[in-house]
This record gives structure tokens, C-alpha cells and sequence, in this order.
């Protein structure tokens, strides 16, 4: 009876044991040191007449084995996360003052500059037609590309309307439209912009910050000049 008692006590301190140790780590996880803890408590708390079956304990010992793992794999992991996020920080800081191929909708022209993009096209299309509208969304001109396969198509504005006269620096909206079955469909474009800084996040996402044009993911350029 007194075997009985004594096992029924070990058996309420491991588990009260178990769950203090829980409770202290926020992801509910033993670490290696409580789970060697806890087999050291069971093997002082075993019952003399009723030891420890062996395949049981091997079993654990197989646990306690697969734990150290799993810390060990978590550790490396983590290293070759931050040497990642360290080769982008790299990378991205090379980008400022570079121009890109960004998926936006509008771009600056300086003074006496143009406007350069390419047009994605998802098959061939009859007529591709780029127009370009100031930030009253006054319509510019129209660029007539006519037909073209499918595929990237590159294209330039030269800064000036309709009858040949340069406008001024600013911000102009750029609009990419191709006929497919006799109607005019926007298509997707890129126009070029000048990286003005970058920001890192903390899971090491890298976003830049396009000068005068807001920002955009790493992930989303499609080119780099």
C-alpha cells in the first residue's frame, strides 16, 4: 500500500512538475534540460518494486534524443536566417541611387527627361496603344506600338505632347492598353524609377523606396539598371 502512496505522489509531483515547466515557456516545449530533469525525477521516484520498464526508458532516451535535434536543427536555422538577412541588407543598400523597372502606374519626368517601361503582354496582340495623362488625368499622347507578339515590349516616352512641345518635370500617369477579339484591354506595365532609399524589415523583407513614387517590394522589380 505504502508502494502504491509512494508511486501516487511521484506521479502527481512529475506531472505538477511538467506543468510548471509549461507554463514558463510561452511555447509550451520542454528544452532538452527540463526533459533530462524529468527522467532524472522519474528514475530517483520509481518505485523499488516496480521499476522502469527498459523499452520504456530507451524510448525516452530516444525523445530526449529527437529534442536536442530539433534544438540544435532551430539554432542552425536561425543562423542561416540572420546570414540571409544580413546578404540582403547588403544587396539592397548597393540598390540607392540605382533606377529599376517597377510595377507602378506612374513616373517623374525631369525637366528635359523621358519616361522609359516595358509592357507585359500576355499574347499577341493587333495594336498596343500606351497612352500618357498628366495629374489632372488630362490625356498627353498616344503611343501607337501597333502589332506585337507576346511578351515583354519596351517602350519610351520622350517627354513631349501631341504637337511636339517638351512639358514640364513632374508626375505623369502611364497607361498600357492592347486589342484582344476587337477590344481594348489594360495590360500590365513597368515603368522605370529612381530607388531613393531602403528599408529592411525584421523578418529581413527588403522594400524600396521609389523617389517621389511611394515603395515597392524587392520581389516585385523587374529589372535593375
Amino acid at each position: 500500500m505504502s508502494d502504491i502512496n509512494t508511486a501516487n505522489q511521484t506521479s502527481d509531483a512529475l506531472s505538477q512538475y511538467a506543468l510548471q515547466q509549461k507554463s514558463a515557456n510561452r511555447k509550451n516545449e520542454l528544452g532538452k534540460n527540463e526533459f533530462m530533469d524529468l527522467m532524472i525525477a522519474q528514475l530517483n521516484n520509481q518505485s523499488p518494486l516496480d521499476p522502469q520498464d527498459n523499452t520504456a526508458f530507451v524510448a525516452q532516451l530516444a525523445q530526449f534524443s529527437s529534442v536536442e535535434g530539433i534544438q540544435s536543427l532551430n539554432s542552425t536555422v536561425d543562423t542561416m536566417a540572420s546570414q540571409f538577412r544580413s546578404a540582403q541588407a547588403l544587396q539592397a543598400s548597393a540598390m540607392v541611387g540605382r533606377d529599376v523597372l517597377a510595377p507602378m502606374e506612374s513616373a517623374i519626368k525631369s525637366a528635359d527627361g523621358s519616361i522609359n517601361g516595358v509592357v507585359e503582354l500576355p499574347a499577341g496582340t493587333s495594336q498596343l496603344t500606351i497612352s500618357v495623362y498628366n495629374e489632372a488625368g488630362e490625356l498627353i499622347t498616344n503611343i501607337d506600338k501597333g502589332y506585337q507578339p507576346g511578351g515583354d515590349v519596351k517602350f519610351s516616352w520622350d517627354g513631349k505632347n501631341s504637337n511636339g512641345e517638351t512639358l514640364p518635370a513632374g508626375r505623369y500617369e502611364v497607361v498600357a492598353r492592347a486589342r484582344y477579339s476587337g477590344e481594348q484591354m489594360q495590360v500590365s506595365s513597368y515603368l522605370a524609377a529612381n530607388v531613393d532609399s531602403v528599408s529592411i524589415a525584421r523578418d529581413g523583407g527588403v522594400t524600396l523606396n521609389l523617389a517621389g513614387l511611394g515603395s515597392v517590394g524587392l520581389s516585385d522589380i523587374k529589372q535593375i539598371s
